[in-house]
């Protein structure tokens, strides 16, 4: 399984950079108008909101590389939380676009949302 590219600095992630915890909860409401609720997964699932800036060529094309390969959205890979290194090993990319970003030489950025999944 693919494992999310580090930078140069070892780090997955910059500043700012957002961690989203989300529960999965369903309601089925009934004919009388009540309501019932339960949670559909077993925790909460995690989402990073990763904006990556002042990428060296190097780094640049190891996400590039890693979007490719994955195929955006398609495939899962291992991710590292960046705040407590935490692995989690199925998350997949939340879009199957990615916007490539060169400001200057051996200078480009890029914005990513990585979620995790469950099953």
């Amino acid at each position: 399984m693919a494992t999310f590219p580090k930078l140069k600095t070892n780090a997955v992630a910059q500043y700012p950079a957002n961690r989203v915890l989300r529960f999965q909860n369903e309601a089925l409401r009934f004919v009388d108008g009540t309501e019932q609720r339960y949670r559909d997964s077993a925790g909460p699932l995690h989402r990073w909101e990763i904006r990556l800036n002042q990428l060296d060529d190097g780094e640049f094309a190891a996400l590039e590389t890693f979007f490719a390969a994955n195929e955006g959205a398609y495939a899962s890979f291992t991710f590292t939380d960046p705040w407590d290194g935490t692995v989690y090993a199925n998350c997949s990319l939340q879009t199957d676009g990615m916007d490539l970003t060169t400001v200057a030489e051996m200078n480009g950025g890029t914005s990513l949302t990585v979620v995790e999944n469950r099953g």
